[in-house]
């Protein structure tokens, strides 16, 4: 079963949920404010977090936001408890990095289904590291960073790699500059578009046995085509 860290500073959600879910055998940490929250899922690593948007010292969304911004939490199922139904809302907790959003008062059976929902969305994608991602004469084996190229190793750094994967598994998609240094180096204040540039440069070069598959969108980002 899951460790699950809860963040909110309601004695009686705590003790309601805690029960809920350890009846269902999951072990259940709980902490009552925001930088406690941060404290306890940077110590205990959680495998989900619930979070409640409106708690003492940093809200709800700005712990969200916060734990995105760590390289160790940038796959972990975050669920964000809220007493409001605005949709403004919930399409501000959902951009700031959560997977889920419930309104409270809630259903233990349904808030116990989204995070069942949630964990089986993580065990596939582990599973699918597992197996490589074939692309033309490319694979790709996440599990252990490695790139073949017409059955050759492909040396790629640990930044492009992660770069090669998101393009792979997201033709067309155009990325902006800001989404990518977020989701690979996990924090936008201590490194610049240039080093972005700079990878996505050697990555090109990298692949052009493939042909020109990565395309600068002026003034947004970058693009992967799969070309025939």
């Amino acid at each position: 079963m899951a460790k699950i860290l809860l963040v909110d500073d309601e004695i009686g959600v705590q003790e309601l949920t805690r029960d809920d879910l350890e009846k269902e055998g999951h072990t259940v940490l709980i902490a009552v404010n925001g930088e406690q929250g941060l404290d306890v899922a940077r110590r205990e690593n959680p495998d989900l977090i619930i979070i409640d948007q409106t708690l003492p010292l940093i809200d709800g969304l700005d712990v969200c936001k916060k734990l995105r911004a760590l390289n160790e939490f940038l796959s972990t199922p975050i669920i964000i408890l809220s007493e409001s139904d605005d949709v403004t809302d919930k399409v501000i907790g959902l951009e700031l990095g959560a997977d889920d959003y419930i309104t409270k008062p809630f259903n233990s059976r349904e808030l116990s289904a989204r995070i069942k929902a949630r964990l089986r969305e993580v065990q596939r994608k582990a599973e699918a590291k597992n197996c490589p991602i074939r692309w033309r004469n490319l694979e790709i084996w996440q599990e252990n960073y490695q790139v073949t190229l017409d059955e050759q190793p492909l040396s790629l750094t640990a930044k492009e790699f992660e770069l090669l994967v998101l393009f792979v598994t997201n033709p067309y998609q155009v990325f902006s500059r800001e989404y990518l240094i977020q989701k690979v180096w996990g924090n936008l204040s201590s490194t610049g578009t240039r080093a972005l540039d700079v990878h996505i440069s050697h990555l090109r070069n990298k692949l052009k046995s493939v042909g020109p598959v990565l395309d600068s969108v002026r003034g947004v980002g970058y693009l992967f085509i799969r070309r025939k």
